[in-house]
């Protein structure tokens, strides 16, 4: 898939058959015999395209995590990832030796990277360096917050890699006035699984959803990212603590390589997640459709957002269809189910 910008808007081209997108056959989950599962994949006939379900955020024991690497990228592999980025706090994980013991099947991907940690005054900076050719050195004693911020962007990128910024309401760090200064960023945490980031804001500071639609409504290209931030696996289903399997993305990409799949998320060409699946997602120069893939009897809810956080259209169907009328200013969805959880597609601008 490729996207590109025509009169304004942001159009989706599917290569192959028009009629691609709309048959593909799913593969159901299985279960192996160990009681792990495996994820769901999609094929688009005549195309390599996949759905790959992955993390862009979890720690070792190289930082402060509680496990060793090998045993995170079983975890990820035996709970139905088929992928995960090791991000230690300015430590470089080395990944060969781990893709050659768990990769060699060519079903899974360890992606080296670096949780660049640095600071401004009492604000956590920590930006993700997601496959970075080299250890990156957090900017320090930079004149302000956005300096901060922007040098380990602009550090991540000078080495080749792709950032993210993390968590801005970690002690409450970061404001949407604050990234709308930050630029050649692409990727923005709206969800992460640590228990003390406060993704839903409070005392009068915005949640990170609704930092994301500033910057939208701002004409800020940025996507929304849903990860674990996991530090602790020796704790299992501990609510208290930083665990795994709690945020995620769905990357559709050719092929389970580290710049095809992070490439394709730099487009857009994902759904995060705290739980619930997608089906399929079609743009066309008209309209967006999410349709869900149903999971037992869980009910779920579709909605479409536009400028300023306003919800545009409300549906209950699994595929649900928002036609663009050319005043919203960009369009995303985002879909909750019966339990809480959701997936947010990324945004498409319309002029």
């Amino acid at each position: 898939m490729r996207k590109r910008r025509l009169d304004g808007a942001v159009l989706v081209w599917v290569i192959g058959t028009a009629v691609g997108l709309a048959s593909w056959p799913l593969i159901e989950r299985v279960v192996v015999a160990m009681g792990a599962e495996v994820p769901f994949t999609q094929a688009i006939p005549g195309s390599t395209l996949r759905w790959f379900k992955g993390n862009t955020h979890t720690h070792t024991l190289n930082s402060d995590g509680d496990s060793t690497p090998d045993d995170v990228v079983r975890w990820y592999r035996e709970h139905g990832y088929q992928f995960v980025v090791l991000t230690d706090h300015n430590f470089l994980t080395k990944v060969d030796g781990l893709n050659a013991l768990h990769g060699a099947d060519e079903k899974f991907l360890v992606i080296k990277g670096e949780e660049v940690t640095s600071s401004f005054q009492s604000k956590a900076v920590h930006v993700n360096g997601l496959d970075v050719a080299s250890q990156v050195e957090p900017t320090r004693n930079a004149a302000s917050l956005v300096a901060t911020i922007q040098g380990n962007v602009d550090a991540i990128r000078k080495v080749n890699g792709i950032p993210h910024i993390n968590h801005p309401n970690f002690l409450w760090s970061m404001t949407g006035d604050d990234l709308l200064k930050v630029s050649n960023n692409r990727l923005l945490e709206i969800y992460n699984g640590h228990p003390t980031v406060h993704n839903d804001g409070g005392g009068g500071v915005p949640g990170l959803e609704q930092v994301w639609d500033q910057l939208l409504t701002a004409g800020q290209q940025v996507y929304g990212i849903a990860v674990d931030d996991a530090h602790v696996f020796k704790q299992p289903g501990n609510p208290n603590v930083a665990g795994p399997g709690r945020g995620w993305v769905a990357v559709r990409a050719a092929r389970l390589e580290a710049r095809a799949v992070l490439e394709a998320m730099e487009r857009g060409d994902f759904y995060a997640s705290t739980g619930v699946e997608l089906a399929d997602i079609r743009v066309t120069p008209t309209s967006l459709t999410v349709e869900v893939r149903p999971r037992g009897d869980f009910k779920y809810r579709v909605q479409f957002i536009g400028r300023e956080g306003r919800i545009l259209h409300e549906s209950i169907l699994p595929t649900a269809t928002y036609t663009f009328t050319g005043q919203e200013g960009y369009v995303r969805a985002k879909v909750i189910d019966s339990m809480g959880r959701a997936a947010w597609v990324q945004p498409t601008f319309v002029k």
